[in-house]
């Protein structure tokens, strides 16, 4: 399993970005998104089934992020709407077997892409 972040960048406030995570894994694992702020525990933000189907979102994301991917297949993308400076985090995809596992465990990590949002 290779996963590999991309997408990243610096933005004002109001503004937008989408994350793209390529690579190569097992096509039935479910995929997702976490970030690590300076001084924070890296956190989950968005996940999205296997077939793309179904997704989850973390409560400080919803109604502004869209995490989307073709289905059983890479790349998966994370459309970043109304970006805050709370935002600012490096952001990294991740891989699992199921919905719940993506949430809490995953099992592969790609390399993390810098988003930074200026107030």
């Amino acid at each position: 399993v290779q996963l590999q972040a991309s997408g990243g960048g610096l933005v004002q406030a109001g503004g937008s970005l989408r994350l793209s995570c390529g690579g190569r894994i097992f096509t039935n694992h479910a995929m997702g998104w976490f970030r690590m702020a300076p001084g924070k525990e890296r956190e989950f933000v968005a996940a999205v089934s296997w077939s793309g189907g179904g997704t989850h979102y973390a409560d400080s994301v919803k109604g502004r992020f869209t995490i989307s991917r073709a289905y059983a297949r890479l790349p998966v993308y994370l459309q970043m709407n109304n970006l805050k400076p709370e935002d600012t985090a490096v952001y990294y995809c991740a891989a699992a077997p199921t919905m719940e596992a993506i949430t809490t465990s995953p099992d592969y990590w790609g390399q993390g892409t810098q988003v930074t949002v200026s107030s």
